[in-house]
């Protein structure tokens, strides 16, 4: 009894034993508080509000923020000049395919690959590009008009060796004149009413569809062609498990790849939208699987 009381009555020892110990305790004491406070901050400055003067209440800056995720297009189908030539139609939406031949679309100016597909004539081409065909969705995706897709067949099949007409726009209807009734010389005076002036009636306004589902209209355009199935080992959009090598890089890092191009992908998927609406697309498809 007397051993185990002599024992209560040692001094405890702490967990620092030695003089090595205790200066990591020492630095660990300053540099974890330091190293908190650095994160606290940098957590905080990322996630203020632009403060005044600053280049994040920039006109531009705050358009971008709250710009809207749709738009609506309004065209005139009597005015030829708001619709697209064949090479702008391909230039933003068939170029990402058919500019590398990516999903088995047959390249640009590849006569070998046309030459089957000239054989079945324009209809049958316009057919399969308006109604979409194997991997191609419909009118490749896009939101361009019949007359506009009709052209872009016509452009990227003749540089492969056909020798179709170019589509041409319908031509605005012509008013009728009206004829006035010059009264005879034997017909007595009649006081006749001031006629109601005619107003011609404008060709009906054709509202490009717009995306409802939230999307970037660029997705629309370009991305999904081959994000919405995943053609040519495009990760398709949603799917989480072909995202997330991807995921690492961050939407700056995606965005970096999807305007250079990478793979099959041409530089900016073929469009020549804005590195600002590449970051904007790429974004909606990062948020899509997470």
């Amino acid at each position: 009894m007397s051993d185990a009381h002599a024992d209560h009555d040692l001094p405890h020892e702490g967990p620092i034993k030695t003089p090595k110990q205790l200066l990591w305790a020492i630095v660990g004491a300053f540099v974890v508080p330091i190293i908190a406070i650095i994160l606290l901050v940098n957590y905080v400055v990322a996630n203020k509000m632009p403060a005044a003067g600053s280049d994040g209440l920039a006109a531009e800056a705050v358009a971008q923020r709250i710009q809207p995720i749709g738009r609506v297009e309004i065209r005139d189908a009597s005015d030829a000049s708001t619709l697209k030539t064949g090479q702008q139609v391909y230039a933003a939406q068939c170029i990402a395919c058919h500019g590398s031949g990516a999903a088995g679309a047959p390249k640009f100016g590849d006569a070998t690959a046309w030459g089957p597909r000239v054989k079945t004539g324009y209809e049958a081409l316009l057919t399969s590009a308006l109604k979409g065909k194997g991997a191609m969705g419909a009118q490749g995706g896009g939101d361009f008009g019949e007359l506009e897709i009709g052209r872009a067949v016509v452009y990227m099949a003749n540089q492969g060796g056909a020798k179709f007409d170019e589509p041409k726009a319908p031509a605005a209807a012509a008013s009728a004149p009206a004829a006035a009734a010059a009264p005879t010389a034997a017909a007595p005076a009649v006081a006749v009413a001031p006629a109601a002036p005619v107003i011609a009636a404008a060709a009906p306004a054709v509202p490009v569809a717009a995306k409802a589902d939230g999307a970037p209209a660029l997705y629309g355009q370009a991305c999904a062609v081959c994000h919405a199935a995943g053609v040519a080992n495009a990760p398709k959009l949603g799917d989480k498990a072909a995202w997330a090598p991807r995921l690492a890089a961050g939407v700056d890092g995606l965005t970096a790849s999807a305007i250079k191009g990478k793979g099959a992908m041409p530089p900016k998927g073929g469009t020549a939208a804005s590195d600002a609406d590449i970051k904007t697309v790429v974004a909606y498809m990062v948020a899509a699987v997470k």
